[in-house]
């Protein structure tokens, strides 16, 4: 055997350990749960929760329901629109005419403070937030009744700066939706778990993002953020700069999925994985590991097949289709097999591919991404 051929196989004996050893170790942690940390619901401060929307979003009606129907002692709810004509204003007048006592606000506002607009939704709905414990959540969240509870009670320690959420995708009917909710659940969820297990806590994610006002006046309000993309990291950067803790609350939240095409899917999967290249270009590298089948096969063939690498490639997909099934996935083992492996070469092409460019398509809208995560709109 040359000495070529020696180190190559080394090296796919080396690859194949490496996505073997994390595949092992994201089934293992996505299976570990922690108890949910309570307190006397008297005690805790009221609360306002800032919903952005832009447009009539698949199961709306149901997401912001979800967050009318808290259980606790006094909380307030703050959407805001750019466009009085936004679709989104049926949902939220239909809410307030089911749930007249609940202090329901919309701010309606084009005014523009930077390059994103869901941040410029935000600041332009800060003068209607009645409370200083702030919940900001996506739109096409859903909750149960202990949710806001469960959020807010870590904001009560000092040292805390802001609580965020896990959240698991549930997909709409169709196979890109199906494979958008793997995406989520089967590697970025893994991923964040792995990250916790070993004490990183460098991470923010827009599903929940709760904070004390006083803490968002300290690092600059809203407008800190107003011309990022990774807006939901960099809230995270900067209070940790304060010497203060981000948290990941017991809660685990849900998301709709809804992909109507492959395009559609291949977009919004590049804007996120070019997003987490922004804020840790590293980390990012050093991911093409997270994505184990298609690297232990890799490094198998690189191996030229030994007894070694097979074996580790027979544990990967072991590990993987564990974590297929803590995903709530009920079907046959061949069906589960192809949609694993379809998944993770797909996930592994665009990561790839996330290298080639810095555009991003958010919305309606074309982005360049810059090194520190600013956002410059590209015409049309």
């Amino acid at each position: 055997m040359s000495t070529a051929q020696l180190w190559l196989g080394g090296l796919g004996t080396l690859l194949a350990a490496i996505a073997t050893g994390y595949a092992v170790a994201a089934a293992i942690a996505v299976r570990m749960r922690r108890a949910a940390a309570t307190r006397p619901l008297a005690t805790l401060p009221p609360a306002t929760i800032l919903k952005p929307l832009c447009g009539a979003e698949p199961a709306l009606y149901e997401h912001l329901r979800s967050f009318c129907q808290q259980n606790y002692p006094h909380w307030q709810i703050v959407f805001g629109v750019p466009d009085p004509r936004d679709p989104a204003l049926d949902t939220v007048h239909r809410l307030r005419g089911e749930f007249p006592r609940l202090d329901l606000q919309v701010a309606i506002s084009s005014a523009q403070h930077g390059a994103s607009s869901k941040v410029s939704n935000l600041i332009n709905m800060m003068p209607l937030a009645r409370h200083d414990c702030l919940v900001i959540a996506d739109s096409d969240i859903h909750v149960g009744p202990d949710y806001l509870e469960r959020v807010i009670t870590p904001l009560l320690d000092e040292g805390v700066g802001i609580v965020t959420c896990l959240y698991h995708g549930r997909p709409r009917p169709g196979l890109w939706s199906l494979l958008g909710s793997m995406f989520i659940n089967e590697w970025f969820v893994p991923s964040v778990r792995v990250a916790l297990l070993f004490g990183s806590r460098a991470f923010a994610f827009g599903a929940t993002i709760a904070l004390r006002r006083a803490t968002l006046v300290r690092i600059g309000g809203f407008e800190a953020i107003a011309d990022q993309l990774p807006d939901d990291y960099r809230l995270g950067e900067l209070t940790r700069r304060l010497g203060l803790r981000t948290v990941l609350s017991d809660v685990e939240v849900e998301t709709c999925v809804d992909e109507a095409s492959g395009g559609e899917l291949v977009r919004h999967q590049l804007r996120w994985l070019r997003t987490i290249r922004t804020v840790q270009p590293l980390g990012f590298t050093l991911a093409g590991i997270t994505f184990s089948l298609p690297v232990v096969l890799g490094g198998s063939l690189l191996a030229a097949g030994s007894a070694a690498t097979l074996a580790m490639a027979a544990v990967t997909a072991a590990a993987r289709l564990m974590i297929n099934s803590a995903c709530r996935s009920s079907r046959p083992l061949v069906s589960q097999l192809w949609l694993v492996a379809l998944n993770d070469l797909l996930c592994f092409g665009l990561w790839c591919w996330s290298f080639t460019t810095r555009r991003v398509h958010w919305r309606d809208a074309h982005y360049r991404v810059a090194r520190d995560g600013t956002i410059q709109p590209l015409p049309q």
